[in-house]
C-alpha cells in the first residue's frame, strides 16, 4: 500500500503556501465566503450555482445564503474552467446534448447536476470543525472525517511531480497549491481545478459493469462474486426505513442520562442518536492479472466454472458442497467469495485502527507496535485478520510474524515466516467510478482462503477486540473512534430495539440506555480511547464473533475502575440467545485487584496486585496469583491514559482484566453474551472495553507462557 508519511505530508503543507501573496490575508479573514468568491472571477460560475441550489427541500435558503451566515465551512471551489471541463466531460458520456448548460434534457437533469457541484464542494464543520491542509488525512486515500453536504466522504490522494512538489487531489480534484488555505470570517477556501464529484456507484453495480462491459482489473472476482447472488446485497447503502422514521421524530434524536454520586444528581452532557444507518463493504478482491497467471487463461477467457473447478483441484474448503448452487453458504464457491467480503466500509485509515498503542504518534499517524483488527467476513462465519506495524510497510490480511514480546521486549516484528507472511492489502482505485458509495475494493495479489494454517494460526494467538469492532454499524456510521469534536459525535445514544433494532448483533431491554464515548480529547485509559457505557437497569445480549478452531477459551473482560458509578452484573453465555446459562456468580465491577471503589467512598481489596518489579520470575508468580483470583493485569500494548502517555496499562492497579468464561468452543457454532445488572439502581452502570479470546494451549502453555501484551 502507497503512503504519504511525514514528509509528503509537510511538503503539502509547504506547497500551499509556497510563492503565495500574503500580503491581504488579513482582509480576506474579514470576508465572509460569498465576500470573497464575488471578488474573484474564476469563481462566477460557481458562485451563480450557488444561488441557485436550496439547502434542502424543505427550505428556500440557498446555498449562497448560507455561505454568507455564521458557520465552519470548508469549501473546495471549482473555477470556471474546471466547471467547464466538467460539463465537456459529461457532452463526451452523451449525458447532455451540446457541452454548456444549454445542453441539458430537462431542468430536472440540470438541478440534479448543480446539486452535485455545489454541495460536494462543501463541508459543513458545525460548531468548529474547518479541514486546512494541515487538518487532512495523512494516509493515502483516507477520507475527511465529515461528509460533503451531499453526504458524501471525500477522499485525500498525495502525489509527487518530477518537481518534487507534492499534489493534493480531494476525490480526483487538484487541489491549488498557490490558492488553498484561504482564511475567511466563515471558514476556509481552497481552489480546485476539477469538479468534485465522487460517482454514486454502489459495489454491487460496480461488479455488474465490470463483467457487462468487460472492464480488466477485476473481471473475474466481479463475475465469480455475481454468481454467488449478491448483487442485491452489495447495492444496499441505507436503512430507509430507519432514516424515514427518524425524520419522523418515531426514533428519539437525543437523551440526557442520569448521573447520581450519593443524593446529588450530576449534570451530564446529551447524547444524540445516529441520523443515519448506512451499510457498508469491504471487497478484498483478486486481480486480473493473478487468475490469469493462476489459470494460465486471459481474464475474459475465464468462465465461472473454470474457478470452481480450479479451487476444487486444489482441495480448496475440502468440506464445501461441490455443486451449482453457488448461493447456498456452504458452497464451495460462495464459501471462497464471500470471505473476500466485510459487511464494513474499511477506508485506508480504519483497516487497522491506531490510536494510544505504544510508540504511536497521533501527530506523525506511523505504525510502531504491532497491531490489528479482527473481521467477521460475509457468509459462513469465520475470521480475517488485518495486520500492521512499523515494520510491515502496509496493511496485511491473516499475517503472523514473530514479535519481540518478551516481557522486556518491544512489541515489533522480528522476522515474518515466508509461509505467514499474509497478503499485502493493495492500493485502491476510488477514481471516477472506482468511487463507490457504499464499499472500498482493495486489489490482491495472492489467493485469499481460510485455510487450516489460518485457523492454526489464529488459535496460536490471544484475540483481543475491541467491542464496536464486531459490529458493523458502529464503522458504517462513523460512531467508532469518530475524530469529530462536537457532542453529536461524541456522545452516541443507540436506541433500544423495541424503538429499532439498529444494532442487528445486539439485543437490549426497555430498560437498557445503550451510550457509546468516543473519549476524544479525555486522555482516558481505555484501549483505542473510547468505551460503552450501558445504564439503566441494563439487560443487553452481544452475539460473539467465531473462534478460528473447536478448543477451549478463556473470554476476557477488560474493565476499569477509575469511575465510581460501576455495577454488579451477572454474566450468561451460550447459543441459544433465549436460554443462555449464567456464569458463575454475579460479578461486582467495583472491585479492583487492590482497592473497591463505590459511591460513597474506596475500601481496601487483595487480589494479589503489585507493581512489576525487575525480577521477571518474581513477576510472573504475581501473574499467576491475580490468574487465581479471576483477574489479569492490564496490557502492555496501550498507554494508560491518552496516546503518548507515557505508562502503560499493565502498570496500573486501576486498568485490569477478568476472566469471565472458560468453556469449549466451535467454529461452527454461534455463540452469544448477556449482561444483566443484579442491582436495583439504573444510575449504575455497565463498563465496556474490549474483549478478549484466549485458547488454553496459549493461557496453560507451560513451555510459552502467554505474554503480557
Amino acid at each position: 500500500m502507497t503512503w504519504c508519511a511525514a514528509f509528503a505530508f509537510g511538503c503539502s503543507c509547504l506547497s500551499c503556501s509556497e510563492d503565495i501573496d500574503t500580503s491581504d490575508r488579513y482582509v480576506f479573514k474579514y470576508k465572509t465566503i460569498v465576500d470573497y468568491l464575488a471578488s474573484q472571477e474564476q469563481y462566477s460560475e460557481y458562485l451563480e450555482l450557488l444561488a441557485h441550489q436550496p439547502v434542502s427541500e424543505i427550505s428556500e435558503t440557498t446555498l449562497r445564503q448560507l455561505l454568507s451566515a455564521r458557520g465552519n465551512y470548508t469549501i473546495f471551489a471549482p473555477t470556471n474552467e474546471a466547471i467547464q471541463a466538467y460539463l465537456d466531460t459529461l457532452y463526451k458520456e452523451g449525458i447532455i446534448s451540446e457541452p454548456s448548460w444549454d445542453g441539458f434534457p430537462s431542468q430536472q437533469k440540470r438541478d440534479s447536476i448543480e446539486r452535485v457541484i455545489v454541495f460536494n464542494s462543501v463541508i459543513d464543520g458545525g460548531d468548529n470543525t474547518l479541514y486546512y491542509t494541515y487538518d487532512l488525512p495523512i494516509r493515502q486515500d483516507a477520507e475527511i472525517p465529515i461528509s460533503s453536504m451531499y453526504d458524501r466522504k471525500l477522499s485525500v490522494h498525495y502525489l509527487e511531480d518530477s518537481l518534487h512538489t507534492t499534489h493534493i487531489y480531494i476525490s480526483g480534484a487538484r487541489v491549488d497549491n498557490r490558492n488553498c488555505d484561504i482564511p475567511l470570517l466563515n471558514g476556509v477556501l481552497h481552489c480546485v481545478h476539477n469538479v468534485v464529484h465522487p460517482s454514486d456507484n454502489l459495489l454491487g453495480k460496480f461488479l455488474f459493469d465490470n463483467v457487462e462491459e468487460k472492464r480488466l482489473g477485476f473481471y473475474v472476482s466481479s463475475m465469480i462474486t455475481l454468481a454467488c447472488g449478491l448483487r442485491d446485497t452489495l447495492e444496499k447503502y441505507m436503512d430507509f426505513v430507519y432514516e424515514q422514521k427518524f425524520q419522523r421524530g418515531e426514533i428519539p434524536p437525543y437523551l440526557m442520562p442520569v448521573y447520581v454520586e450519593g443524593s446529588t444528581v450530576i449534570p451530564a452532557p446529551g447524547f444524540c442518536t445516529p441520523e443515519h444507518r448506512y451499510y457498508g463493504y469491504t471487497f478484498f478482491a483478486e486481480t486480473d492479472s493473478l487468475w490469469s497467471a493462476l489459470l494460465g487463461k486471459e481474464p475474459l477467457d475465464i468462465t465461472v466454472e473454470d474457478v470452481v473447478d480450479w479451487l476444487d483441484a486444489q482441495g480448496i474448503y475440502p468440506d464445501a458442497k461441490r455443486s451449482s448452487d453457488y448461493t447456498d453458504e456452504n458452497n464451495l464457491l460462495n464459501r471462497f467469495v464471500t470471505y473476500h467480503l466485510v459487511p464494513m466500509r474499511l477506508s485506508t485509515d480504519h483497516l487497522v485502527r491506531h490510536y494510544n498503542e505504544k510508540g504511536y504518534s497521533p501527530t506523525l499517524k506511523t505504525p510502531s507496535v504491532a497491531m490489528c483488527e479482527y473481521y467477521v467476513p460475509m457468509g459462513k462465519r469465520r475470521m480475517l485478520r488485518l495486520f500492521e506495524s512499523k515494520e510491515s510497510k502496509g496493511v496485511w490480511i491473516n499475517r503472523f510474524p514473530n514479535l519481540d514480546n518478551g516481557r522486556k521486549g518491544t512489541y515489533h516484528e522480528l522476522s515474518c515466516d515466508p509461509e505467514k507472511e499474509g497478503i499485502r492489502v493493495g492500493e485502491p482505485n476510488i477514481e471516477g467510478k472506482n468511487s463507490l458509495r457504499n464499499a472500498m475494493v482493495y486489489p490482491i495479489d495472492r489467493l485469499l482462503v481460510y485455510d487450516e494454517p489460518t485457523r492454526s494460526n489464529l488459535m496460536k494467538e490471544r484475540i483481543r477486540f475491541d467491542i464496536t469492532s464486531i459490529m458493523p454499524e458502529f464503522t458504517n456510521n462513523d460512531i467508532r473512534m469518530s475524530p469529530i469534536s462536537d457532542v453529536r459525535h461524541k456522545n452516541v445514544y443507540i436506541p433500544v430495539n423495541s424503538v429499532y433494532n439498529y444494532l442487528d448483533d445486539v439485543e437490549m431491554s426497555d430498560e437498557t440506555q445503550f451510550f457509546y464515548w468516543t473519549g476524544l480529547g479525555n486522555g482516558w485509559a481505555n484501549y483505542h480511547g473510547d468505551e460503552m457505557t450501558i445504564r439503566g437497569l441494563q439487560d443487553v445480549t452481544f452475539r460473539l464473533p467465531p473462534v478460528p478452531k473447536r478448543g477451549t477459551y478463556e473470554i476476557r473482560y477488560a474493565s476499569q475502575i477509575i469511575g465510581r458509578m460501576r455495577g454488579i452484573v451477572q454474566f450468561y453465555w451460550g447459543k441459544d440467545k433465549t436460554r443462555l446459562a449464567p456464569m458463575g456468580i454475579p460479578m461486582d465491577l467495583r472491585i479492583g485487584p487492590t482497592i473497591k471503589r463505590t459511591a460513597t467512598g474506596d475500601m481496601p481489596s487483595y487480589m494479589g496486585w503489585e507493581p512489576d518489579t525487575k525480577d521477571e520470575d518474581y513477576d510472573a508468580e504475581v501473574d499467576k496469583r491475580l490468574r487465581n483470583n479471576g483477574f489479569m493485569k492490564g496490557a502492555e500494548i496501550h498507554y494508560n491514559a491518552g496516546p503518548e502517555s507515557g505508562t502503560t496499562a499493565r502498570a496500573s492497579e486501576l486498568n485490569l482484566r477478568r476472566i469471565i468464561i472458560r468453556q469449549t468452543m466451535d467454529p461452527d457454532e454461534v455463540y452469544y453474551i448477556r449482561f444483566k445488572t443484579v442491582m436495583d439502581d439504573p444510575t449504575r452502570y455497565l463498563y465496556m472495553d474490549y474483549l478478549e479470546y484466549c485458547a488454553k494451549e496459549i493461557y496453560d502453555n507451560p513451555e510459552t507462557p502467554e505474554d503480557i501484551w
